[in-house]
């Protein structure tokens, strides 16, 4: 059975083998990464998030990247907006973005969105 001695040996030894190895394949991943850049017409712009050409909402470039364990910087907080409208059951929407679920399904059924407005 190995120690804890042998065991932090191994480990100093496989860290240095997976260094050489990224030092001697670095080189050669940059250089299919550029040869595929420059096949598919992709420049660094398309490469930050939100700027994609032609995708909906957020690059795929952007969520690989961030979901790979990357930080991305926001650039800005998101401002919490108070809520312009309350469901039967107390649900709320600010007005933005998709209607939800429980709102659809209520004008659906014949009823207006004005009827769900919070008043001020």
């Amino acid at each position: 059975m190995s120690n804890l001695i042998d065991i932090q040996d191994q480990i100093e030894k496989l860290q240095k083998q997976a260094s050489e190895i990224k030092s001697r394949e670095f080189d050669k991943t940059v250089q299919d990464i550029l040869a595929k850049m420059k096949a598919f017409g992709i420049s660094l712009k398309d490469l930050q998030p939100g700027k994609a050409r032609g995708a909906k909402g957020k690059s795929k470039v952007a969520t690989a990247v961030k979901g790979a364990g990357a930080k991305v910087k926001k650039t800005k907080d998101a401002a919490v907006v108070a809520a312009k409208f309350r469901g039967p059951n107390g649900e709320t929407w600010s007005g933005r973005g998709l209607s939800p679920r429980w709102l659809s399904a209520l004008v659906a059924q014949g009823h207006s969105k004005d009827e769900f407005a919070i008043k001020p």
